[in-house]
Parts: structure tokens; sequence; C-alpha cells
């Protein structure tokens, strides 16, 4: 740490929804400070090309990056700031297994790294409850549905956090088929719901995410959790059981 022992932050997709919250909940925060905000297209003078990322990571040496971009750039972004020694807090979806693969591969004991779909508190515990359904509502007498919904300029569909839904309900019983429906319009910001419809009844459990604050508001927990770890690839469980939450 630097600057009067705050945590030095940079963050990718500057110009971005996401990054420009990201931006003003760090200028905010009186143990945080920007160093330094990347994008492609340079929205304020404050903003450096992402072409020189590697470079800028190197002369700076920020505490952590900040990526919420997509997964093409985010690989690249997730090597360079491994390279750098920078630690990292990556809210990117759409990831491929492979780009998975070498996300971890990049920063696995060399640096910290909290990679999450979702840096909502309150999807977090939402994954919580439907393992927990998933594991007393038996596939022979329950079918499992997800249903998402996001604004019409999100590109990767399912979600990452129905993805990650669909991977929980699927650790509890590998053979149990999973509708899943996507739906893109408008602005929303993010819903998911699992329904498990059973004779009778059904259990539907559902988070909705009014503002992207609920994610900035995760990144800022993990940016403080971050900085604490020694290097290795960590998950909002990690985040939520230092926290005492569950």
């Amino acid at each position: 740490m630097t600057t009067n022992d705050k945590i030095t932050v940079a963050v990718t997709g500057a110009c971005g929804r996401m990054g420009r919250m990201i931006i003003d909940n760090v200028a905010q925060a009186s143990d945080m400070v920007v160093v330094a905000a990347f994008d492609k297209q340079i929205c304020d003078p404050s903003v450096t090309d992402a072409t020189k990322l590697a470079n800028t990571l190197n002369t700076v040496k920020p505490d952590v990056l900040v990526d919420f971009t997509v997964a093409a750039s985010s690989v690249e972004i997730i090597k360079a700031a491994a390279r750098a020694g920078v630690r990292l807090v990556v809210g990117t979806t759409g990831f491929t297994a492979e780009q998975r693969a070498e996300a971890k591969e990049a920063v696995e004991s060399k640096v910290a790294a909290i990679i999450s779909p979702n840096f909502s508190i309150g999807v977090n515990v939402f994954f919580q409850l439907i393992k927990a359904a998933s594991e007393g509502l038996p596939s022979a007498a329950y079918a499992a549905e997800l249903i998402e919904a996001h604004h019409k300029h999100k590109i990767d569909a399912p979600s990452g956090t129905a993805v990650k839904a669909i991977d929980i309900i699927k650790s509890v019983d590998r053979s149990r088929t999973i509708g899943s429906y996507s739906i893109r319009a408008g602005d929303i910001v993010g819903d998911h719901s699992v329904l498990f419809i059973g004779d009778g009844e059904r259990l539907e459990i559902i988070h909705r995410a009014h503002s992207r604050q609920a994610f900035a508001s995760g990144a800022m927990l993990a940016i403080r959790f971050i900085v604490k770890q020694p290097p290795g690839v960590y998950s909002m469980d990690d985040l939520m059981a230092a926290m005492n939450v569950s």
C-alpha cells in the first residue's frame, strides 16, 4: 500500500457502467484511492488506453486491479496483472471452460485473485439457498427450472450467475435435468429465479438486483478481502466465510 496507507486500485472498463460505478465507490471510500483507469475508448482524460495496461501496471504497481469487462479481454488482463504482481477482483462473466482454466493458471502461485460471476452478497446467499433446496427436494419428485433476465446489452446468455446456479444444483445430483431460460430486454439489471416444481406445490427462490450498486458494494468488500490473502484463486464463498456470513 502507498498513498497514506490507502489501498491503491486500478480499474479496467473504466468507461463502462460497472467501471464508472467502481471508480465512484472507490473515490468515496476513506481507505482506497484510484491510481489508474483503463478502457479501449477514452471517455475522460484520466482514462488510459487499454493497450498501455501492462506497462502502466508495472510502473504504477497498484494493490488491486478490478476487472468487469468481457471474457476474451479479461483473460489477457488477468495475465498482465499476474505478471506485474497485482492482485485481482474479477467480475467478468461469459468465460469458457478453457478461458477459466487459462485465467486460473495465470494467477496460481503468483497473486491473490477473487473471481466471481456475481459480487452481490444477496446472490451468494441465493446460491446457498439453492443448494439447500436441491438437497431437500430430490429430482425424482421435483423438476428444476431456471429463469434469468438482463438488459438488452448483455452479451452472454445464460448469465454467469445462472451458469453457477445450474452448477450448484448439478453438484447435488448430476442426473438432474434443469430447464434454463434467458431474457434480454430493456434495462433489467439482473433477475434470477430457480423453481423446484413437484405435484401440488412449487418452491421459488428469487434474487432481483435493483441497481448495479449491489455488485459494486460486493466488489468493494472483495478489494478489502483480497489485499490480505496469499496468492491463489478465491471465490465469494471465501469472502463470506471471512465475514462469517452463512
